[in-house]
């Protein structure tokens, strides 16, 4: 299947101002004129097309190849972007009726704005040392739509080079909390299957213990049991580390959620480090009073909508979780309800 290479109105129209010099109100009279003249059959993307080809704009005369994180559009393939890392997410491994795998993101930005990094199987792998402030380029993505943002996507041909010699971004680190204004804020009542890139705020209601499992130390992926002893697919035979994941229900007046928070996030909920929750494998009984102070509490999460087709629910897959002031946080649920 042909990916169809998409260019929003806004970029036409910022395309036709920079190249031609008509004004934005210029340009809606000559698309709207244009839908007219045909009969309201053609889009107002279609029709800025249109007048960008009559002034000799070429809009896709650079498809591959470097570019600022602005002019990437969905459709693109073998695109190469340079980008200073914003945020590392965690590798999730996947099994569905179709295939299996594992799969990672993360966020960079350059000078023009943020963009997703998404990377298949192996290619999560080198996640592994990337951390916050490094400069990646990133050879031979292709670009994908998500819920209307655009990610690059990096399968096994394509590559990520971490700092490259001589490279710089202008971007600075103080900023990174424009990037994580991304999320976009929903109601529960409002999320959808597939929501990505949202935020939630709410009051913990209800908290589950942890749940531990096996992972490779070094890869950190999921290790199995055989017999006496626990293999990963890269590494034999490992000692195993441990990774786990915490269930808490999240109401915010219109509705409650499941909130799925592994790891790192479940550090963030729980207020403790990871050899705090590990205490909790051994010594489950030590969770009733770790659950009676999360009960109560607000929290605000960013993540994406997952459909848990066993129990026909929605769940919220958190990849950060912070503890906001109440009453600011009250005040905002009170004022969406009312709406």
């Amino acid at each position: 299947m042909v990916d169809i290479i998409k260019i929003q109105y806004e970029q036409i129209s910022k395309r036709l101002q920079q190249e031609v010099g008509l004004t934005e109100q210029q340009i809606e009279e000559k698309v709207n004129a244009k839908v007219e003249q045909l009969s309201g059959l053609i889009s107002k993307e279609g029709a800025a097309h249109i007048i960008a080809n009559e002034y000799g704009v070429k809009l896709f005369e650079q498809q591959s190849g470097k570019l600022q994180i602005s002019n990437i559009l969905s459709g693109m393939r073998n695109v190469e972007v340079l980008g200073m890392v914003r945020a590392v997410y965690e590798v999730r491994e996947f099994n569905t009726e179709k295939r299996s795998g594992k799969v990672g993101s993360f966020l960079i930005a350059d000078e023009t704005g943020p963009v997703r990094i998404v990377l298949w199987g192996n290619q999560t792998d080198l996640m592994r040392d990337l951390k916050e402030g490094f400069i990646v380029k990133i050879k031979g993505g292709y670009v994908k739509e998500n819920s209307g943002r655009k990610e690059i996507h990096l399968n096994e041909r394509a590559d990520l080079i971490i700092n490259p010699p001589g490279e710089t971004v202008n971007v600075s680190l103080s900023s990174s909390g424009s990037y994580a204004s991304q999320s976009i804020r929903k109601n529960i009542s409002d999320l959808n299957e597939n929501d990505a890139n949202v935020e939630i705020a709410g009051t913990i209601v209800q908290a589950f213990e942890p749940k531990f499992f096996e992972v490779c130390p070094q890869c950190k992926k999921r290790a199995r049991q055989r017999e006496d002893s626990f293999h990963c697919e890269a590494h034999g035979q490992v000692i195993p580390d441990y990774s786990y994941v915490l269930n808490v229900f999240v109401d915010d007046g219109t509705d409650n959620i499941r909130v799925v928070c592994f790891s790192q996030t479940a550090d963030q909920i729980l207020k403790k480090t990871k050899d705090e929750v590990l205490l909790l494998k051994d010594s489950p009984q030590l969770f009733s009073s770790v659950q009676t102070e999360l009960l109560g509490n607000v929290i605000k999460a960013s993540g994406r909508v997952t459909k848990n087709a066993m129990f026909d629910r929605l769940e919220f897959v958190a990849r950060n979780a912070t503890y906001p002031d109440p009453e600011t946080e009250l005040q905002k649920l009170k004022a969406e309800v009312v709406k």
